[in-house]
């Protein structure tokens, strides 16, 4: 009887205890939210100057679909890490991130070719022969390419960590985290293709 008390009160107590999200992740989210409200913005200012007179649209370059399936194979190759380190797969774990931090570089390789092929067609960011679309197309893509490449530090840092060990079934902050921003970073590219194609 005594003990079956005691069971109730621990664990009464123990769903009182509030659940509260790691430092580490709610810092992630936060930032997170600050690049979607900063996207946001340059979205529907964009949306604005698309509607006065003098905008020019023309065709996005054809490496941004490359670039966009790239993505795509990026954030299932980062679900295959995060599997086999739930596994204590370490052997798979190491190659998942290497596909996929390899995969983000060859992800920017595409952005920079996509730039020159906008340059080639004289769309500029700014001098003779820009136009606001243009410009509006290397700062949303650009920026993007900044936060890319963050995320490859961030998955360096993780394959650094797993082949210390420091990353397993035991201690899944670090590639949680990663895979968290990784899959961010795919959506928000997305978000922008889709955007930009229906509103050219």
């Amino acid at each position: 009887m005594g003990r079956t008390m005691e069971a109730d009160i621990r664990i009464v107590e123990e769903a009182k205890k509030p659940r509260s999200m790691n430092p580490k992740k709610f810092a992630l989210w936060l930032f997170m939210v600050s690049v979607v409200m900063l996207f946001g913005a340059w979205t529907s200012a964009y949306l604005v100057k698309r509607a006065e007179p003098g905008w020019s649209s023309f065709d996005l370059p054809a490496q941004f679909w490359l670039s966009s399936l790239i993505i795509v194979v990026s954030s299932g190759t980062m679900i295959w890490a995060r599997h086999a380190a739930r596994k204590d797969n370490l052997a798979h774990t190491k190659a998942a991130l290497g596909l996929t931090t390899l995969l983000g570089a060859v992800f920017l390789a595409c952005q920079w070719s996509a730039w020159q092929k906008m340059v080639a067609m004289n769309h500029y960011f700014a001098g003779s022969g820009s136009n606001t679309s243009s410009s509006f197309i290397y700062v949303l893509t650009g920026f993007h390419g900044v936060h890319i490449v963050s995320g490859l530090v961030f998955l360096l840092l993780v394959l650094g960590a797993t082949f210390k060990f420091n990353v397993h079934s035991k201690n899944m902050l670090k590639i949680e985290m990663c895979a968290t921003y990784w899959h961010f970073l795919g959506g928000l590219w997305l978000y922008l293709f889709v955007f930009l194609l229906l509103n050219r």
